[in-house]
């Protein structure tokens, strides 16, 4: 197997593992590769931490002691059939179609849906924790030309070390989702070519800070941690990324 053949497996490896934890399970290149197979130790770690700090403990759930009924002037009523499961599933086919036909024309009330657009960003930093490990290996050209396609802009690699590249979704839309690595740590770049902000808006969670920029009819959000230096790495970005439409 060629060096680059090898490298592309591992980085596809990875990038598979980081979505889909479960994909870990599949026997194959971890069992050869010591590399990724410590890579999937520390995601299993991570989302043992990430289920553990989800578990609710709820007290025993006691019942009241309830007075006993005169049933004396008790009238029973007549037992009704209970409706078939195809019932039950047009029902529920019914809720959930009105439900998507409720998300596509609700446009103009959009945020109701999904928050505001900072509540979206950090929330989506938030949900892909495995996406923020560190790491040293680029993603490859080809992963970065997927995430980035020349429909929605045009990037070079003068933004930084770029280790995660994919899809995620703001506002019912797909965007671009990047990953470099920061003085302090990885750093997330969400490209939003359909999301025009009138001025620059600052973003602070628990442990991270950042801010979604204007640029042109769209804007970029750039998150980091809290003692990450951003404003070199917002130059940076706005230098290197430049909008198809």
């Amino acid at each position: 197997m060629s060096q680059a053949t090898e490298m592309m497996n591992c980085e596809d490896y990875k990038q598979a593992l980081t979505t889909s934890p479960e994909f870990g399970n599949e026997p194959g290149h971890a069992q050869t590769c010591a590399e990724c197979a410590q890579y999937r130790a520390e995601i299993w770690a991570l989302e043992t931490r990430i289920a553990a700090a989800m578990v609710l403990s709820a007290p025993e759930l006691k019942m009241p002691e309830l007075p006993d009924l005169d049933t004396v002037d008790v009238v029973s009523l007549t037992a009704r059939r209970s409706a078939s499961k195809p019932v039950w599933f047009a029902l529920a086919a019914s809720v959930l179609i009105a439900a998507v036909i409720g998300i596509r024309m609700s446009d103009p009330g959009m945020e109701e849906i999904f928050g505001t657009l900072e509540e979206q960003v950090l929330a989506h930093v938030d949900h892909e924790p495995a996406a923020l490990l560190p790491s040293s290996t680029p993603v490859s050209d080809g992963r970065l030309a997927k995430a980035v396609p020349n429909r929605i802009a045009t990037m070079n690699r003068d933004v930084g070390l770029i280790t995660f590249a994919e899809f995620c979704s703001i506002n019912g839309k797909d965007v671009p989702h990047l990953v470099i690595q920061g003085e302090r740590g990885p750093i997330t770049i969400l490209l939003m070519p359909h999301e025009k902000v009138a001025e620059a808006t600052t973003l602070d969670g628990d442990n991270i800070r950042g801010i979604i920029l204007p640029v042109g009819d769209g804007s970029i959000a750039i998150i980091g941690d809290r003692e990450e230096p951003l404003e070199q790495v917002q130059q940076n970005v706005l230098d290197s990324v430049m909008w198809s439409t």
